[in-house]
């Protein structure tokens, strides 16, 4: 007969059992809700943004780093709460999205609400609170809803081209709008982001590559004109100082002149002389950014200033966290049954991707010059707060990704 000792021990064991059960439920449960990868992706880029910008605070005197922290503070919140939103109620959302999209665009207009930042009348700001806010940075994200909201009704084939043809044109009005506001960086993501939710929509292949030719082809013979009314007319469609700005990485030093040219040639100094492992934090050699040779280093051409402190390797692993935040959306897509919840994250990778793509790239000389900012490193906290409720949407996405969920 089992002695108490005995039944104590037994009584233990059956414990012990029931409480690595509600572990092993909890963990299991954690993985169902939150795609871990993404999340460490985010979390390591937003704290390697926040030393970056912390460092730029050293000796630029616009880089808050409370005002960073602030942003990161409030994205964060904004994450949690689109985590906790079953995303695919948007799915039916398609008119109210593209009336929000127009008004976000133009909410800088309004008046009691415009303010200006950054030589441009871009922003609003709050009354009471005093907060500032660049709307367009939800304008990215909204209009992937939109896109993603319309193209979903297609059920991932698009067969009639009149159908095709119209989802170009829903694509091209927040586009249009956001040119009329002036931001033509902004209006290129969001145009890319919203391409690559039709693309992957489902129409034909020769549809995309008879849109991509047009494209090239208007683009091409707007140079064109452009060229002819200022040479004869003295009277261009676009104004100089946009086309150098556009232009100047064809020809860096012969645009030297120019500030535009000044900026990217003052960036690819800053890249190179930062060599493999960098010159370090408030080196007296970083004379690029620490000594204000390198203009908006905490903002456009923070990746210049990173690469001049951290070198090839801070570069290449600031790199490494992208791919793997990438990568994972993808998995979250492809993992996902909903087509609609499928075509927002190919819209929010697809967005991701071309801001860094453009962002380094302009840095380095193979890309033009915009005001795009760097995801999750880039001074800033309505791109911040914005970009980690995007990460908020994919974690909804992951959690919602079974049809029965």
């Amino acid at each position: 007969m089992p002695s108490r000792a005995q039944h104590e021990q037994a009584a233990k064991r059956e414990s012990l059992k029931i409480v690595n059960k509600r572990q092993a439920r909890k963990r299991g449960s954690l993985r169902d809700a939150v795609f871990i990868p993404v999340a460490v992706a985010t979390l390591l880029l937003v704290a390697f943004g926040c030393f970056v910008v912390w460092t730029a605070s050293l000796s630029i005197e616009e880089a808050s780093f409370t005002r960073q922290l602030l942003g990161v503070g409030i994205g964060l919140f904004l994450a949690v709460v689109a985590w906790n939103i079953d995303y695919r109620m948007f799915a039916n959302w398609s008119h109210a999205l593209l009336v929000i999209d127009i008004l976000l665009i133009f909410s800088p207009f309004i008046p009691g609400l415009s303010y200006e930042g950054g030589g441009m009348t871009g922003w609003i700001r709050f009354p009471v609170i005093g907060l500032t806010f660049q709307p367009v940075e939800l304008v990215k994200l909204v209009t992937v809803l939109y896109m993603a909201s319309r193209t979903a009704e297609y059920n991932g084939t698009i067969d009639n081209l009149r159908d095709y043809v119209k989802l170009c044109v829903m694509l091209v009005i927040p586009f249009a709008c956001i040119l009329i506001q002036g931001d033509l960086g902004s209006g290129i993501v969001v145009f890319v982001a919203g391409a690559v939710v039709i693309m992957i929509g489902g129409p034909k292949k020769e549809w995309v590559l008879s849109t991509i030719a047009l494209l090239v082809g208007a683009v091409v013979l707007f140079f064109a004109v452009n060229s002819i009314t200022t040479a004869y007319f003295d009277s261009p469609l676009i104004a100089p100082y946009r086309l150098n700005r556009l232009l100047v990485f064809l020809d860096p030093e012969g645009s030297s002149s120019t500030d535009e040219g000044y900026n990217l040639l003052q960036s690819l100094i800053a890249v190179g002389s930062g060599g493999f492992f960098g010159r370090g934090i408030g080196s007296a050699d970083a004379s690029q950014s620490g000594a204000g040779f390198l203009p908006e280093a905490h903002t456009d051409f923070v990746f210049a200033l990173l690469s001049e402190e951290f070198g090839f390797v801070g570069g290449l692993l600031l790199i490494a966290l992208y791919l793997l935040l990438i990568l994972g959306t993808i998995f979250v897509a492809v993992r996902t049954e909903n087509i609609f919840g499928k075509l927002v994250a190919v819209g929010i990778v697809g967005m991701w991707t071309f801001q860094i793509f453009e962002n380094i790239g302009m840095c380095i000389g193979l890309m033009p010059i915009t005001g795009i900012p760097l995801p999750f490193i880039s001074f800033g906290s309505s791109s911040m707060m914005v970009q980690l409720m995007v990460v908020g949407v994919v974690q909804s996405i992951w959690r919602h990704r079974t049809k029965a969920a």
